[in-house]
């Protein structure tokens, strides 16, 4: 009973640490809260105000606070490895019989002497491991900050839904105003310090993630 008890203690704490599935509607990658923008100075008698101005040959790009840019999603990484281990070690251990004053030393009548017979080590490991990733498509996002070097910070999330489920991109990083292009698109491969994540959500994304349990099993906490 006790066993039982234990087990299923255990059960109910592993099944605490399976992540719960994200939903839509992170604070982090929200669009920039009207409060956040800088309000409309009250009119003063001058025509200019820097908080509503325009610039009349402005070409569209992203450079305020709330701004919105597109980012084109082109990601692919590919890394291969391997190795290869041998090693080879053989040892042999005599000790011939010991001598005093010419006379041969014993014990019990029985001699000292003692060889042990040749042992012999070998290991031979091999490893390799190929990886290929690929991300295409576009994003648009906002312009959460504005640093004093005119460096932009962007971030936001798509969600799709689709008859089996969700997915969603989330990114986030920060853009130097001369790699936005005309259209006001910027490649991720220009993003500083780029946080990007893709992912699912629904019943096809479920078969393809291990369960808890056979995820145990393939832990470093598995002795075997």
């Amino acid at each position: 009973m006790k066993r039982l008890l234990a087990l299923c203690v255990f059960a109910a704490l592993l099944v605490g640490c399976v992540n719960k599935p994200k939903q839509p509607g992170n604070p982090y990658y929200a669009p920039v809260a009207p409060q956040q923008l800088q309000q409309p100075r009250p009119i003063n008698g001058a025509i200019f105000n820097a908080a509503t101005s325009r610039d009349l040959y402005s070409d569209g790009r992203a450079n305020r606070i709330g701004d919105i840019i597109t980012v084109v999603l082109s990601e692919r990484t590919q890394s291969s490895k391997s190795a290869k281990t041998s090693t080879d070690k053989e040892s042999e251990l005599s000790l011939p019989q010991p001598t005093l004053f010419g006379n041969r030393l014993d014990v019990f009548g029985a001699p000292i002497s003692a060889s042990s017979g040749a042992s012999t080590n070998t290991f031979e490991g091999e490893g390799k491991s190929d990886m290929s990733n690929s991300l295409t498509g576009n994003i648009t996002v906002t312009v959460h900050d504005v640093r004093p070097n005119g460096v932009m910070l962007v971030r936001g999330e798509k969600w799709l839904t689709l008859n089996q489920g969700d997915e969603y991109i989330q990114i986030s990083g920060l853009v130097r105003p001369q790699d936005i292009a005309a259209d006001n698109t910027i490649s991720s491969t220009k993003l500083a310090d780029a946080r990007i994540g893709y992912s699912g959500t629904g019943g096809v994304h479920d078969t393809n993630v291990m369960g808890w349990l056979s995820r145990f099993f393939v832990s470093p906490l598995w002795p075997l």
